[in-house]
């Protein structure tokens, strides 16, 4: 399984990586999937995760790689989708959110179980929901920061495509991706937990 993920990792990174869009934005993009990366690999032996949760990452992963070969505003997918609905934009940074909100669910959900932080499921998900709006928070904050930091370089890094309530939207469908994850992921991931503790 390690073999096949870190294969599929760093494939759709290398073909990310030849000629995208922008550079600049690209490693704006990719950079938190590589820091992802680094932390999988220094917890590999220390904390190893559920195989959900590992396939959860690689998916959120390949969404902000593919992201950053292309930026935001101009992935294919999120092209033939505005046309395909009827949006008045693209929306694949939407997708990429609610992945934001539904990836570190189960992430936390995981680390907050197996560490007995909590009691009970409802603080659980109350927890677990909070953290992925904080996440999401900070991140709309580094996205502000490096859109003071570089200026007009960070335009498509930032992705708003003219829409004034970006930002909270963003935040909004994060959201939307924690709810899901808990409400369609929870006995799937209980049943992966009780394994990995078996084991």
């Amino acid at each position: 399984m390690k073999t096949l993920w870190l294969a599929i990792f760093f494939g759709i990174l290398v073909w990310s990586a030849i000629a995208p869009k922008d550079y600049f934005t690209w490693l704006l993009e990719v950079a938190p999937a590589l820091i992802g990366l680094a932390v999988l690999a220094a917890t590999w032996n220390r904390f190893r995760l559920t195989p959900l949760a590992y396939l959860l990452i690689l998916l959120h992963s390949s969404i902000l790689m593919v992201g950053g070969h292309y930026t935001y505003a101009e992935v294919p997918l999120g092209d033939w989708a505005a046309q395909a609905f009827g949006w008045s934009r693209n929306n694949y940074d939407k997708l990429g959110h609610f992945a934001q909100g539904f990836v570190p669910a189960i992430l936390a959900r995981e680390i907050l179980i197996r560490n007995k932080v909590v009691n009970g499921r409802g603080w659980l998900n109350f927890l677990v929901i909070c953290f992925c709006l904080g996440f999401s928070a900070f991140y709309e904050l580094i996205e502000w920061a490096a859109a003071l930091a570089s200026g007009d370089s960070a335009t498509a890094f930032l992705g708003t495509q003219g829409y004034q309530w970006d930002t909270q939207s963003d935040m909004w469908y994060a959201l939307l991706g924690a709810i899901t994850a808990l409400l369609t992921l929870s006995r799937l991931h209980d049943r992966q937990l009780d394994q990995l503790v078996s084991r």
